[in-house]
């Protein structure tokens, strides 16, 4: 088992082994990576997932004799631009908590090929010095089917997942690791799969390893809590997250350093408290910044679904953003829609999910659903036939957001969504399930 070191020092390490010249590189290189809207879940659980696979004790692989597998570099990989690194003010706070600064992790610009930024704008990918894809190996988590930039790279390398979302049967069933399992948070799935912490309870460690696993638990902790609301939020808290919650407390509790020093010591409320600020935080900034701050999108056959999960209502974005005007928040909308058009084909549906607290603290959720394209009128008008009860949705702001232009290929409509226990993770498969219904018949 290699050494124990701190984040810090193992992304140290993985950026020296990603820089070598090519000739003297390992290979293949082992990449792991969240999904592609980047959220505090997907970034955590690509630090942790790689740092624990990395530092695991041997294993026995099925040999004839026996013999133990060396671990083997994990490197965990941003799944966004560096630039936005700045819209995540809540990952630079976990980050800061660890002794890391942004330019320690690593972000698309470090794996992908760049000519005039091309390659992460949606437009053809062109082979530069990039990282040729036969040398990787590719681990998922939060997710599991690689997308965008990446997906048309080095979607043939992937070798497994640790993700809570719906199967979509990328990853074959013989992987290792092939964990796809209901969790609020996939962090937690992390730290059980990986064995995390494994042996601390023995008292066995010393003061540093102590240190550094006090630091790892308080990177856990921080996506667990956010996504399941402080584990109040019974509609997504299970009992994965409340183990790990409970795993990651005990290595902050065994720290004697705890308590020493501003900022040192751990209450769960405060630490969910500061985070969910940071994260509901998008005072100045852009439409455009917003749209992308959490953004994923799916290919279905020859049409696409983007989303955008906002931590503010739309009350708010048209006060806010767009100075009052409705109108305002559509134009910015329509050409965040063309954007995403890219060199990759027109976005069907370009799908804004609100989820935020009102002024009484009372959870609610909103979503927009924008279609683009005549298949897309269709597959939006099949989702709300099919998907409408199941999700209490019910006009907003007596529709001074929705758009029906009959013959035009446009339909757009804003719903305040009352079953507020789904969220993108429930809504994103119904769209693609009425995507497929309609591509099936084309």
């Amino acid at each position: 088992m290699p050494p124990r070191t701190s984040l810090k020092a193992f992304l140290a390490t993985a950026r020296a082994a990603l820089a070598a010249p090519p000739a003297k590189r390992t290979r293949p290189l082992t990449f792991v990576v969240g999904n592609e809207s980047a959220d505090l879940d997907s970034l955590c659980s690509a630090l942790l997932l790689a740092y624990f696979h990395t530092y695991a004790p041997p294993k026995k692989r099925g040999s004839v004799d026996g013999s133990l597998a060396a671990s083997t570099l994990h490197i965990p990989i941003c799944h966004l631009q560096r630039a936005d690194l700045a819209l995540r003010p809540e990952f630079a706070a976990v980050l800061r908590d660890a002794d890391i600064q942004g330019e320690d992790v690593f972000t698309l610009e470090d794996v992908l090929p760049q000519q005039d930024g091309n390659a992460l704008s949606g437009k053809d990918v062109v082979d530069t010095e990039g990282i040729r894809p036969d040398d990787t190996r590719w681990l998922l988590v939060d997710h599991n089917a690689m997308t965008g930039p990446l997906a048309s790279r080095f979607a043939a390398r992937v070798i497994g997942c640790v993700d809570h979302h719906a199967d979509e049967g990328a990853v074959p069933h013989d992987a290792d690791p092939r964990v796809i399992e209901k969790s609020g948070s996939c962090m937690s799935l992390v730290l059980e799969h990986s064995g995390a912490f494994r042996g601390s309870e023995k008292g066995s460690r010393s003061a540093e390893d102590a240190e550094i696993d006090a630091q790892l638990a308080r990177v856990a902790l921080a996506p667990i809590l956010i996504d399941t609301l402080n584990l109040r939020d019974e509609t997504k808290t299970t009992a994965h997250d409340e183990a790990a919650v409970a795993l990651a407390e005990a290595q902050i509790g065994a720290f004697p350093g705890e308590g020493k020093g501003e900022g040192k010591g751990y209450d769960r409320d405060a630490f969910f408290a500061r985070l969910a600020r940071l994260k509901e935080d998008i005072v100045g900034m852009t439409p455009r910044d917003v749209f992308r701050k959490d953004y994923k999108e799916w290919g279905v056959g020859a049409l696409r679904l983007g989303t955008s999960s906002v931590p503010r209502g739309f009350a708010y974005l048209v006060r806010e953003q767009a100075r009052g005007e409705p109108g305002a928040l559509v134009a910015a909308l329509r050409d965040w829609g063309r954007e995403k058009d890219g060199g990759r084909g027109r976005m069907d549906l370009v799908v804004l999910l609100m989820g935020f607290q009102d002024a009484e603290g009372a959870f609610r959720r909103e979503l927009l659903v924008w279609a683009r394209s005549e298949a897309g009128v269709r597959a939006v008008r099949r989702f709300e036939e099919t998907c409408a009860e199941t999700l209490g949705l019910e006009v907003w702001g007596d529709g001074v957001l929705d758009s029906v232009r009959a013959g035009e290929g446009e339909w757009r409509r804003c719903w305040a969504q009352r079953a507020v226990e789904h969220s993108r993770k429930q809504i994103a498969p119904m769209l693609r399930d009425a995507l497929r219904e309609v591509a099936g018949r084309a």
